[in-house]
C-alpha cells in the first residue's frame, strides 16, 4: 500500500468474487485501508496478503468502519449477510446487481436500522476495474450528499455517475444499459447467422458490423429528443411505413438462408402494430410507448 494510507478513507467490502476482488486490489492500490469479508474466508485470505484486514465476519467488518461496500451474489446475500451487524450510523454502497425495486426496499431497510443508503450499477467487468482508460464506471442512487462525501474514494476503482436521489435509479439506469446490450447482440448473432453456411469469414463481416452498428448509435439523441417532444416525426428519414414495407426481405433472407427468424420478428411485430394505430410518417420511437403501456 501507499505511504500515505492513514490519510485516505478506511472502508469495509463485504463478497469477494471477481468483482470484488477486483475493486478490494483496487482500493488498496489507491492507499485506502480495506478491511474485507467473504463468505469462503480463502478469499479474504488472499486479499490479507495484500494488504487488506480480513474480518471474521461480516459483522466485525461492518463495525471497523463507517463506509461499508457490499458486492454479493444478490439482494436475498446482502440481507443475510448483514443480519447481524450493527448498521446504526453507517454508509451503506450496495454493489450489488439488483432491480430498481429491491433497490428502492434495501434503501428502506437500511433506514429502518439506522444507516444511510446508497445503491451502485457496475457498468464494468473485472479487467477494467482500476484501469481509467477502460472506460469503466457505475451509477449511484440515493442522498446527493452522501454520494457527494464518499465520491473521491468511490472513485478510485472506477469512474462515478451520479444519476438521482431515487434509491433505485442507479439499478434502473444499469439494467436499461444492459437490456440495449443484449438487444444489440441479438441483432449481431443474426447477421452471423446469416453468412454462417456461405463461404464468408465471419472475421471479414465482424469490422463491417461493428462500424455499422457504431454510425447508427448517435440516433439514439433523436429518439431521446422525440420522446421528450412529443413529435415523432422530427428529423425522419426512413419512415416507419418505409421501413415496415421492407420487413419482407429479412424475412425471406432469413428463410432462404435456413436462419431463424426469432430474434427479428418481435420487434417486427411491434413496428406494424404501431403502424396500424400511428402515422406511417413517423420514425420508430413509437414502438416505445407500445412497450412502456
Amino acid at each position: 500500500m501507499t505511504a500515505n494510507t492513514d490519510e485516505k478513507t478506511p472502508l469495509a467490502l463485504l463478497g469477494l468474487g471477481a468483482m470484488g476482488t477486483a475493486l478490494a486490489r483496487a482500493w488498496l492500490a489507491a492507499g485506502h485501508p480495506v478491511t474485507v469479508w467473504n463468505r469462503t474466508p480463502s478469499r479474504a485470505a488472499a486479499l490479507a496478503a495484500e494488504g487488506a484486514r480480513a474480518a471474521e465476519s461480516a459483522a466485525a467488518a461492518v463495525e471497523a468502519n463507517t463506509l461499508v461496500v457490499t458486492c454479493l451474489l444478490d439482494d436475498a446475500s446482502v440481507e443475510e449477510a448483514l443480519a447481524g451487524a450493527d448498521l446504526d450510523g453507517k454508509d451503506l454502497v450496495n454493489l450489488t446487481t439488483g432491480t430498481p425495486g429491491q433497490a428502492r426496499g434495501r434503501a428502506a431497510w437500511a433506514h429502518g436500522r439506522g444507516a444511510r443508503y446508497l445503491d451502485g450499477g457496475i457498468m464494468a467487468v473485472p479487467p477494467m476495474v482500476g484501469v481509467p482508460e477502460a472506460g469503466g464506471y457505475v451509477f449511484y442512487s440515493g442522498p446527493r450528499d452522501l454520494f457527494e462525501r464518499h465520491r473521491e474514494v468511490l472513485g478510485a476503482p472506477l469512474g462515478t455517475e451520479y444519476v438521482g436521489e431515487d434509491a433505485g435509479f442507479a439499478a434502473l439506469h444499469d439494467v436499461a444499459l444492459l437490456s440495449a446490450m443484449y438487444g444489440m447482440f441479438a441483432g449481431a448473432a443474426h447477421a452471423f447467422a446469416l453468412i454462417r453456411k456461405e463461404d464468408i469469414d465471419p472475421a471479414s463481416l465482424a469490422p463491417l458490423l461493428a462500424g455499422w452498428l457504431t454510425a447508427l448509435a448517435p440516433s439514439v439523441h433523436q429518439t431521446a429528443e422525440q420522446l421528450r417532444s412529443g413529435d415523432y416525426t422530427k428529423g425522419v428519414v426512413s419512415t416507419l411505413a418505409m421501413q415496415v414495407a421492407g420487413t419482407p426481405t429479412f424475412l425471406d433472407t432469413a428463410e432462404q438462408q435456413g436462419v431463424s427468424p426469432e430474434l427479428l420478428t418481435p420487434y417486427f411485430a411491434l413496428m406494424r402494430r404501431r403502424l396500424a394505430e400511428g402515422d406511417g410518417k413517423e420514425d420508430l420511437t413509437g414502438v416505445v410507448d407500445l412497450l412502456a403501456r
